[in-house]
């Protein structure tokens, strides 16, 4: 039986793809920190379904693990400070914690002679999305000014004064992060691929795009905008949608996520040696944020405000095709946007962090 170690394993991906392993038959162990920002304070008791191994510890404690990778086959990776982040003091946490902690996991492998890994990365590695001009030329737009989102000029313009037609992006995009945590992620990529090249290893990292469903933090402020949206409601609040709310984005449910993930486990077995792909996990359709909150909300709910705020560090438009991940591992998506918000819309969430 092969023994799969999910790092992060307690976590809202990671809990989904441990439920999903334990039905295709794998050994499991998981390891996690419960770090409080995540869990709470005080969190003692291991999230994890009976018959899964549970070790408490940090990816950058070396100790911790070797006991964690022992007899161990492949590694699923996903223990990682997610979300934009409050301000850029975060910045040295989330360095450490997605760079410094991959490193440590990379070389544990080596230690061990683990050669198959999948890791988490995400669509901010793209920066802003696939755009062309109104005339059809494809072109990548520079990161937005503060003053253009000041007088609310949120979209992008070509060299012709016209807002650019967003697209679909595909893995053969140039990698443009253009916050914190999206250097964490390409260099988390960077590094698995370096592992492959050094080692003989075979490693996938794949690229979420907008993940929600049951079990998302709540409250913290690294949440995703779903469950921001979401935590709003159960306040008996209306969500506040940023700039004007035609944002696009794919939203992917995390079960989809969880099956991408068991598929890319299993094609490491089959990769050459020496090999790193990457593939983009996203529904295949495009929504914008207001309408996400929309559908969250439903007809009786506090109705979205818009509110023309904006993050600095946030991308205009990004959706994906996930054609390759379709196409070479035969996954795709299988919970539609209707019905996977409308189950959201009462589903529990992971309990708040205080």
């Amino acid at each position: 039986m092969t023994r799969l170690l999910v790092t992060g394993g307690a976590g809202f991906i990671g809990s989904a793809i441990v439920r999903r392993a334990r039905t295709e038959g794998y050994d499991l162990r998981v390891l996690d920190s419960l770090r409080p920002d995540v869990h709470g304070a005080g969190s003692a008791d291991a999230p994890v379904p009976d018959g899964v191994e549970f070790v408490r510890g940090d990816v950058r404690d070396d100790a911790v693990l070797d006991a964690a990778l022992d007899g161990v086959d492949v590694v699923c990776h996903q223990a990682a400070k997610v979300g934009l982040g409050v301000d850029f003091q975060d910045a040295p946490d989330y360095v450490s914690s997605n760079d410094t902690g991959t490193a440590h996991v990379l070389a544990a492998m080596d230690r061990h002679g683990i050669g198959r890994l999948v890791v988490a990365s995400s669509m901010v590695v793209y920066g802003e999305g696939a755009y062309a001009t109104a005339s059809g030329e494809p072109t990548r737009p520079p990161a937005r000014r503060r003053e253009d989102l000041d007088a609310g000029r949120f979209d992008p313009i070509g060299p012709d004064g016209v807002a650019l037609v967003p697209g679909l992006i595909d893995e053969a995009a140039a990698l443009d992060p253009r916050n914190v945590y999206a250097q964490t992620k390409v260099a988390q990529e960077h590094l698995a691929s370096s592992w492959a090249r050094a080692t003989g290893g075979r490693a996938i990292a794949l690229r979420y795009h907008n993940v929600y469903g049951p079990g998302m933090p709540a409250n913290t402020p690294y949440a995703g905008v779903a469950s921001l949206f979401r935590s709003a409601l159960a306040r008996g609040e209306a969500p506040r949608v940023f700039e004007d709310g035609r944002q696009r984005r794919d939203f992917v449910h995390v079960d989809d996520v969880a099956g991408a993930n068991a598929a890319s486990i299993a094609a490491t077995a089959e990769l050459p040696a020496d090999s790193f792909r990457a593939y983009n996990v996203g529904s295949g359709t495009v929504h914008t944020i207001g309408e996400m909150a929309a559908a969250i909300a439903g007809p009786d709910g506090p109705q979205p405000v818009v509110t023309g705020e904006y993050r600095l560090g946030d991308v205009r438009h990004v959706t994906a095709s996930s054609e390759r991940i379709g196409r070479e591992l035969g996954w795709h998506a299988e919970v539609g946007f209707e019905r996977g918000m409308r189950e959201f819309a009462t589903a529990p969430l992971r309990a708040a962090v205080r």
